[in-house]
């Protein structure tokens, strides 16, 4: 499957000073897979190493620092001479802090070398501050497949027309109504390779929900295999309870809902645990949208969310029968389904994590994004009542230069209001610079 950070990774390829690459994101969003291919599409070879596969492997960087040494040998374990025209993968790296550390002495004694590393929950590796190269290496983060790349696994002419939006201005109704049935199946199946796999593989949503399952027991099997904390049930708790956070109306991350009594300070180590994984997203409320943002965060009030959408889906128990329940996919449990859907993208497109932004108790607006300098407010409806009495108080407090709304409404841009269809989530940078075009007179 062609994922669009092959560009980034090009980019990188191409540098003519280049350091070591780490490719963070959660497992099973496809890192061992597009490094492979990477490699085999852009080098003359690849050396693949994998330290949970070959633990031997271990023993070579805990007594040798020399990098031409290093080489040389693992030369030897492929069969072939490693030269600047062979990208080394070092993946499951966590299971070698010695490795992850090598990567500084790689940069300063051999930088010829093109080496991409990456490993499950190597996240947690990272944050330990243990062996960490820091200043030594690049970053580039893998996310679940968008709706943007599955689409031409399912309508290449749909994609085709996806693809050749230049400008703002209403679907035309045959596409617009495909479009909408093609994104419905995205938001059962969600993002991760295997599911979509699996439903390519079999056309039917089963498979790709049995998949998807052993994903996410997986994923609980992680909480044992890497145990941060000393209460490994707590991380479970809290990932279980993901759903029914999500279902209340403001969606604010209450502790009681872990459980009766639940305090802050029993499970802030467990959600962190999870935010460094990279299974939850975490999004702090903002009492004042100015720059720095981060100046003006209120630390311990936040929402949390799932990383996929089909994710969500699954560990709320709703059967992949809702595809053909009407609009369901996006108003249930509050639309929480598609307000996870929608930081997904986001978080694929923009640099900085979003944010949201209350008044009180009478305004809320889901997300606000940071684009250059300015702070957009984003409202999330799910359905086609686009009353939007927060975004109105917002535009009145903060009169910012563009407001955004998704909606199952067209695509439309008028009096500094942007209505985003769900399914174009994934050009949501691209309308912004497009907004600034037409118009050039708003601070965009």
């Amino acid at each position: 499957m062609e994922r669009s950070i092959k560009h980034e990774l090009i980019s990188w390829k191409n540098k003519s000073i280049r350091l070591p690459l780490i490719l963070q994101g959660t497992r099973q969003v496809g890192k061992t897979y597009i490094m492979k291919w990477f490699g085999k599409e852009y080098f003359s070879k690849s050396a693949y190493f994998n330290f949970d596969e070959r633990p031997e492997l271990k023993e070579l960087f805990q007594k040798n620092k020399n990098t031409q040494q290093i080489i040389a040998t693992l030369s030897l374990v492929v069969g072939f001479s490693i030269d600047n025209e062979t990208l080394v993968i070092f993946d499951e790296i966590q299971e070698c802090p010695e490795a992850l550390n090598s990567l500084k002495y790689f940069a300063e004694q051999f930088p010829e070398i093109p080496i991409v590393c990456a490993g499950s929950l190597l996240g947690i590796l990272l944050n330990s501050g243990n062996s960490f190269p820091v200043g030594k290496v690049e970053f580039i983060t893998l996310h679940p497949m968008t709706f943007r790349e599955v689409l031409p696994y399912w309508d290449i002419q749909l994609s085709q027309f996806f693809e050749q939006l230049t400008i703002i201005e209403p679907i035309p109704e045959i596409f617009y109504n495909d479009l909408i049935y093609q994104f419905k199946k995205y938001m059962v199946t969600g993002g991760l390779p295997a599911v979509i796999r699996a439903f390519n593989e079999n056309q039917n949503f089963e498979s790709a929900d049995e998949v998807l399952n052993n994903l996410i027991l997986s994923y609980k099997g992680d909480f044992a295999k890497h145990p941060i904390m000393k209460d490994v049930a707590k991380v479970t708790q809290v990932f279980e309870s993901l759903p029914a956070q999500l279902a209340r109306e403001n969606k604010k991350f209450v502790y009681q809902l872990i459980r009766s009594g639940a305090r802050a300070r029993e499970f802030e180590d467990a959600i962190q645990w999870l935010i460094q994984t990279g299974l939850v997203h975490k999004v702090k409320l903002n009492i004042k949208p100015a720059l720095p943002v981060a100046a003006y965060d209120d630390q311990s009030i936040f929402k949390l969310y799932a990383f996929d959408v089909g994710v969500i889906r699954k560990l709320a128990k709703l059967s992949p029968s809702i595809f053909v329940d009407g609009n369901r996919l996006f108003t249930e449990f509050k639309g929480a389904l598609i307000e996870n859907y929608i930081l997904q993208s986001l978080k694929a497109q923009f640099e900085d994590s979003p944010r949201y932004w209350t008044s009180g108790n009478t305004a809320e607006v889901d997300f606000l994004v940071q684009y250059d300098n300015n702070i957009f407010p984003i409202e999330v409806k799910s359905d086609e009542n686009i009353k939007s009495k927060s975004l109105t108080l917002y535009q009145t407090k903060f009169n910012p230069p563009l407001r955004i709304r998704y909606s199952l409404k067209n695509l439309q841009f008028r009096d500094g209001l942007l209505n985003i269809p769900h399914f174009l989530a994934d050009f949501t940078s691209q309308f912004i610079r497009n907004c600034k075009t037409i118009d050039p007179i708003a601070n965009i």
